[in-house]
């Protein structure tokens, strides 16, 4: 499986059945599942704790296994979190990016991290 010939359809399912599988829809508040995806994404956080730039990609390639395996958790508890929600991945993403980009114009944006009300 890639992400070039893996939709969000396809993760979508594979979560499901997994989810399905284990009978953990009981557990899957949107309350729940919205604390777990911080839960996730603070394990990933917690892989670069205390370092400065250059060694986060030094970090990345020493220990890619552990860093891609968090990736995935926040993915597959996202996911979760769509399907009991009833959210259309692709075109939340879709509009979430319209958004963005008027919000961040090339012109005022490119090459700058300040936030869009500070451009």
């Amino acid at each position: 499986m890639s992400d070039i010939k893996t939709t969000f359809a396809d993760i979508k399912k594979d979560v499901k059945q997994m989810v399905d599988e284990r009978d953990w829809n009981q557990f899957h508040s949107p309350k729940n599942l919205a604390m777990s995806i911080s839960v996730e994404a603070n394990e990933l956080l917690e892989k670069f704790l205390w370092m400065d730039n250059a060694p986060s990609f030094e970090e990345l390639k020493t220990n890619r296994q552990d860093i891609e395996d968090e990736c995935a958790d926040v993915l597959i508890v996202l996911t979760a979190f769509a399907n009991a929600c009833n959210i259309d991945l692709s075109k939340a993403v879709r509009a979430k990016l319209e958004k963005t980009k008027a919000k961040y114009p090339i012109a005022k944006a490119k090459g700058r991290y300040t936030k869009y009300t500070e451009l």
